[in-house]
């Protein structure tokens, strides 16, 4: 995929104060604000994510990233005692090995062990620049010891101390209420707006909702840290389209119906298999490489709900390729000026 060599990180920045990022969810899913964007013309209404509805007509597509987040974050002891942060990165695959982050890092080398609770350990097998092969050690799966004693992964700009009541939630509310598919080490953040009922009432209405999975990686997190964009390295995650969704995506599509992708994440999948001739089974896991930047040619999606993105990121760069740059960026100083709640926990954005 072709990109401007001349666009820079910083023609993608803007300025966001610290009390606007949110902390905490809104106190209902559905209640948190809806900046709704006209991306022809750049026009914006301010609403509520229950509104959504009045957007969305019969006939349209509405595509949902069903990947379940798993309590990818554990702490472990050195035999010194000092304790050792472990991100798992890979929980999707949930065999004995797998990458992880680990922090502090620095003087951790293959061949030690930390020790974790009811007499599981980790030994260190590998190191690779900033991330570590790891194996669990002792009467646990992964799978079972994360479910016991993993945290869930919330980005480093939600603090949160562990004992802090607002934690007790987050099992629950950073993830969605259509979540199926575990393995995912940050949440689809544009689904978490949704509830069962605002599902029901879109499905009342003519509007079709279909799923597809995409396990959210690292690169969620990981900041773009070269100046020219086409210098970035876009981490690899995987996608699964199932077979009634790709059916329905391509009778839409000859129909000329709207495809509504809600997420960055949807749009990375669905995009990318365009890219890919719209080839994979029903079940498939495909690698998704894309990066997507202004000048990229969309093949399926016309309509985007999602989150208020860091300044700089991929994410911000994935909208503003849909959307146009200056109207992205002139929405989002709408926002900071209204006070949204940007990021993770935040308020939600729908672009058409």
């Amino acid at each position: 995929m072709n990109i401007d060599s001349s666009l820079l990180v910083e023609d993608f920045k803007y300025e966001l104060p610290d009390k606007l990022i949110a902390q905490v969810p809104a106190a209902r899913r559905e209640m948190s604000r809806l900046l709704v964007m006209n991306r022809t013309n750049g026009c914006v209404q301010h609403r509520c994510f229950q509104n959504l509805s009045d957007y969305l007509r019969a006939g349209d597509l509405v595509v949902l990233n069903d990947v379940k987040v798993i309590p990818a974050r554990i702490f472990a002891r050195r035999l010194s005692g000092a304790r050792v942060e472990v991100f798992i990165l890979d929980g999707f695959r949930m065999d004995s090995v797998h990458q992880a982050l680990l922090k502090p890092a620095r003087r951790i080398r293959p061949g030690e062990r930390l020790v974790l609770k009811d007499g599981a350990s980790l030994d260190i097998l590998e190191r690779n620049d900033k991330t570590f092969r790891v194996r669990l050690a002792g009467p646990m799966t992964w799978q079972i010891y994360l479910e016991t004693h993993g945290c869930m992964p919330l980005p480093p700009y939600i603090k949160r101390a562990e004992t802090d009541p607002a934690a007790r939630l987050d099992r629950e509310r950073y993830q969605t209420v259509f979540a199926a598919q575990p393995g995912a080490v940050a949440a689809p953040t544009a689904g978490l707006h949704f509830t069962p009922e605002l599902l029901n009432d879109l499905r009342s209405k003519g509007v079709i909702v279909k799923v597809l999975t995409l396990w959210v990686g690292w690169g969620t997190f990981r900041p773009v840290e070269s100046i020219r964009v086409i210098d970035h390295r876009m981490e690899e995650e995987y996608y699964s389209i199932p077979e009634d969704t790709q059916n329905e995506i391509m009778t839409a599509r000859q129909q000329g119906r709207r495809v509504i992708a809600v997420g960055t994440t949807t749009t990375r999948a669905l995009e990318s298999w365009a890219a890919d001739g719209f080839q994979g089974t029903s079940g498939e896991r495909r690698a998704a490489a894309l990066f997507i930047t202004p000048g990229f040619p969309f093949r399926v999606i016309d309509g985007l709900i999602t989150n208020f993105h860091l300044p700089g990121s991929t994410l911000i760069m994935l909208v503003s390729a849909f959307a146009g740059r200056e109207r992205v960026l002139s929405a989002y100083t709408i926002a900071v000026a209204e006070k949204y709640r940007f990021y993770s926990y935040g308020d939600a954005m729908l672009i058409l």
